[in-house]
């Protein structure tokens, strides 16, 4: 009986560490792409929104809280500006002030949602006269009022209107830069005043 000529066999342990290195480099990817697309990040470019956000910082970005629930009055919100907006390229993040149907009015420099004033212990100083005209908006079923904490130096619904919600790339959860402040952002839910 003849032997079978010698077939070398296949270096398997070569094929499986090329295998596993491909899995890790596509997990990695994968993971990438599924957090950018959950939870972006974002960089405070102005000073609209100080006390609370200051230029340079670093947030993270729930798309999740939007896609399964929805926007609320006070939340800091990141959105897509309007066409109207040429000159801002990249999301702008505001206060969100007015909810779809709501009627938003500045009286005397005070925000007020139909006839109720707006608290808002977020800001720093009171809004100046030439930046908070007496005026009133009325938002669509599908429309959110943005305005900034820094009302002096704030371009937000108060020059473009209101903003669609397909606009809204999410809510701010997390100051993640500069290290020192970092901080989880909570909300501190406002609270509408009936004022006679």
């Amino acid at each position: 009986m003849k032997r079978p000529a010698h077939v070398p066999r296949p270096n398997l342990k070569r094929r499986e560490r090329g295998r596993e290195l491909l899995n890790l480099a596509l997990f990695f990817v994968a993971s990438y792409v599924l957090l950018e697309m959950t939870v972006p990040r974002s960089v405070v470019q102005s000073v609209s929104m100080q006390p609370a956000l200051v230029e340079d910082q670093r947030l993270l970005i729930s798309r999740l809280n939007y896609l399964f629930g929805n926007p609320q009055r006070g939340d800091i919100v990141v959105f897509v500006p309007p066409a109207t907006e040429a000159d801002a390229t990249a999301p702008l993040i505001k206060r969100l002030i007015g909810l779809p149907g709501e009627t938003i009015s500045l009286r005397h420099q005070q925000v007020y949602i139909g006839d109720l004033r707006l608290e808002e212990p977020y800001l720093s100083e009171p809004c100046a006269p030439e930046a908070c005209p007496d005026e009133a908006w009325i938002l669509g079923v599908d429309e959110y009022f943005m305005m900034g904490d820094n009302r002096n130096h704030s371009r937000d619904s108060r020059a473009f209107g209101p903003v669609q919600h397909s606009q809204l790339v999410g809510q701010a959860i997390l100051r993640w830069w500069p290290p020192a402040l970092w901080a989880n952002l909570t909300y501190n839910r406002t609270t509408l005043t009936d004022v006679p």
